[in-house]
């Protein structure tokens, strides 16, 4: 009965196995990354007989678990693409939410200031509209620094938190360094077979490794996992763990950048990161936050560029040239801390051709010999012209470069034309008779000795402003019309003469000695305009209401936008951005729990399921006890039959 006791033996120790399991599984059913575990059986050797091989029952092959590397590759991927437009789209919303706000926004501050400007305009000589555009302009200059303020803090909060995320990706790649050392050894000891818990604590690591980055994983014979992210960089390498850190961006300290480190070797991977709440954090800083800062710069810049170069064309009411208006912050220039040469860059704006200015930063890069500038956003080469001296800079994208010192060859300097201007935007003046409302020169028509206008014709002559070539009229400039020739003849400060036909010209502009003014219908042949300076014109609006155009002024994105246009272009591009976010979050969402249920339905523990087998294997280890029984009952069945 040896052999029957030996099977029933085999039998009752395998289904207390199968037991002992789906009790572990039931246990396990709410444990995060447990995977169910099966007992495989295989037949023990049979032995050899005369009448042939004879069964000697069961034994237990193994413990495996029922697991998919495809399904938990699928659930570590989709995983890692949600959390990072999760963190993308969270904080896309809140630049979106202080751009477009109401309040706080700029827009509203822009067209109130100008709506101030226009009230200048109504009532020149009025110091109340004055100090209201004062007043209105310091809130423009509040709104300015409020909104670059609240980027600022947003750019601290991210640099905060991929601090904390790299401590924890190294945290995570030094445990699973660990766990791998144990499964090598653990595999060893048991002669291969799988320590099922160390591998689901395992899979766990990884797939909260997965939440902060995009992972890849490539299991090796001994058991271990190696693990790289990024273009390949191994973070893994069995019970070798490297290591992240954040340093200072090789041209600006402040900006955190995320470096790679094992053992004295580091190299910066930002660029190479992807997926997970670093990447997202990651792509989010380069596609909305620097966007939206560097635009609201360049508005900045072009708000205070072209209204300073209007007012300082105007005249206060105390008969002085227009000062500048508006303060504005200056490009920043950042050398590389690689450099070795001496070189020295300075970059101004082309106030000639603001509308080529980008939101883009730019590296100037010097070869040995030439000059080349590199837009950061996409790599590509900036054309150049001029020979990057004071009296002919470089010139482009609305920059004028200039460069100097001794560089040598592979010295390189970050550009950032736009980023530092609204916080530096600031209101100059702030006495409220320094407004220059009025333009510097009137037109008149001539008069008598007791003052009365001696033109016949009905012709108007309207002043239209000055350029940056007007230098104040010492004697004047009187204007004469011929009527036989049809012009103008005019003499005084400038001399000449200019084409005016009644029937085709009325309507028309011209420009004298920086003067712009423009003639409708008809002169008399001798009527005669004098243009003079503006003294004690404290009436006069000329300037306020070529200032107050400057509103709708095309001077931005190659002349098609405005200021307010720019603005609203800015808002509509991170709204955009924002809701493109939300619908692939949205989208990835369901992906992921589907991804999550396809492995739960191959992995997961189904109770209905394992109480079914632990009734079957209750029976079975029953019957298995029944065999011993009976085996037993044999056994001393024969001893009876011997004792006799």
């Amino acid at each position: 009965m040896a052999d029957l006791l030996g099977i029933a033996t085999s039998g009752l120790l395998a289904f207390q196995r199968s037991l002992d399991t789906t009790g572990h599984n039931i246990a396990n059913a709410s444990t995060p990354g447990y995977t169910r575990q099966r007992v495989e059986l295989g037949t023990q050797i049979p032995q050899l007989s005369g009448a042939g091989f004879i069964g000697s029952g069961v034994q237990v092959e193994t413990v495996r678990r029922l697991y998919d590397g495809f399904l938990t590759d699928r659930v570590r991927s989709t995983t890692s693409t949600s959390s990072s437009l999760d963190i993308y789209h969270d904080f896309a919303t809140r630049v979106s939410n202080l751009l477009g706000n109401a309040q706080a926004g700029l827009n509203a501050g822009i067209q109130d200031f100008f709506d101030s400007v226009q009230g200048v305009a109504d009532d020149p000589t009025s110091i109340p509209a004055r100090q209201v555009m004062l007043s209105e302009a310091e809130s423009l200059e509040t709104r300015f620094q409020y909104l670059n303020g609240q980027l600022d803090t947003l750019r601290s909060e991210i640099d905060r938190q991929v601090t904390g995320l790299t401590s924890q990706m190294s945290s995570l790649a030094e445990s699973i360094a660990s766990i791998n050392q144990e499964i090598v050894l653990a595999m060893g000891n048991a002669g291969g077979q799988p320590p099922n818990d160390l591998l689901d604590k395992r899979d766990q690591m990884l797939q909260e490794l997965s939440e902060l980055v995009s992972i890849r994983t490539f299991e090796q014979d001994d058991g271990s996992v190696n693990v790289s992210i990024g273009n390949g960089q191994a973070l893994v390498t069995g019970s070798r763990a490297a290591t992240l850190t954040v340093s200072g961006n090789e041209f600006d300290a402040s900006k955190m950048e995320i470096v790679f480190q094992v053992g004295t070797s580091s190299a910066v991977v930002t660029d190479s990161i992807s997926g997970g709440q670093l990447g997202g954090l990651m792509e989010f800083r380069a596609g909305v936050l620097d966007s939206a800062q560097n635009s609201l710069g360049r508005i900045g810049i072009a708000m205070a560029s072209e209204f300073n170069a209007q007012h300082a064309l105007g005249m206060d009411l105390n008969g002085n040239p227009g000062n500048a208006f508006f303060a504005v912050g200056a490009s920043q220039v950042f050398p590389s801390n690689n450099n070795s040469g001496s070189g020295t860059v300075s970059v101004a704006y082309d106030t000639a051709n603001f509308a080529a200015l980008k939101v883009d930063d730019y590296v100037l890069g010097y070869d040995g010999s030439n000059y080349a500038l590199t837009r950061v956003s996409d790599g590509s080469t900036v054309p150049m012209s001029g020979a990057g001296t004071a009296a002919n800079p470089f010139q482009a994208d609305g920059l004028s470069i200039v460069v100097g010192g001794a560089p040598v060859a592979n010295d390189r300097v970050l550009i950032r034309p736009t980023r530092a201007a609204a916080n530096g935007f600031g209101v100059l003046i702030g006495d409220a008779q320094q407004i220059a409302a009025a333009a510097p020169v009137r037109i008149s028509e001539a008069t008598n000795a007791n003052g009365a206008p001696t033109n016949s014709g009905n012709a108007a002559v309207k002043l239209n402003g000055v350029d940056s070539t007007f230098g104040p009229l010492s004697a004047g400039i009187t204007l004469t019309y011929d009527a036989a020739n049809l012009r103008f003849n005019y003499t005084g400060d400038a001399s000449g003469t200019i084409s005016y036909d009644p029937v085709t010209d009325t309507g028309a502009t011209y420009t004298i000695a920086g003067v712009t003014f423009s003639v409708s219908s008809t002169p008399a042949n001798g009527d005669q305009f004098v243009l003079s300076d503006n003294s004690n014109g404290t009436g006069d609006n000329t300037n306020a209401l070529l200032l107050s155009g400057l509103q709708t002024a095309a001077v931005l994105d190659g002349g098609s936008n405005s200021f307010e246009g720019a603005y609203a272009k800015l808002i509509a591009e991170t709204g955009l951005q924002t809701r493109q976010a939300e619908i692939d979050s949205e989208a990835q969402h369901a992906l992921l729990a589907q991804a999550r249920e396809s492995r739960e339905a191959a992995s997961g523990v189904n109770l209905d399921e394992e109480a079914a087998n632990l009734l079957r294997f209750q029976q079975q280890y029953q019957a298995m006890a029944q065999v011993i029984r009976i085996a037993d009952s044999l056994f001393e069945s024969l001893l009876g039959a011997v004792r006799r």
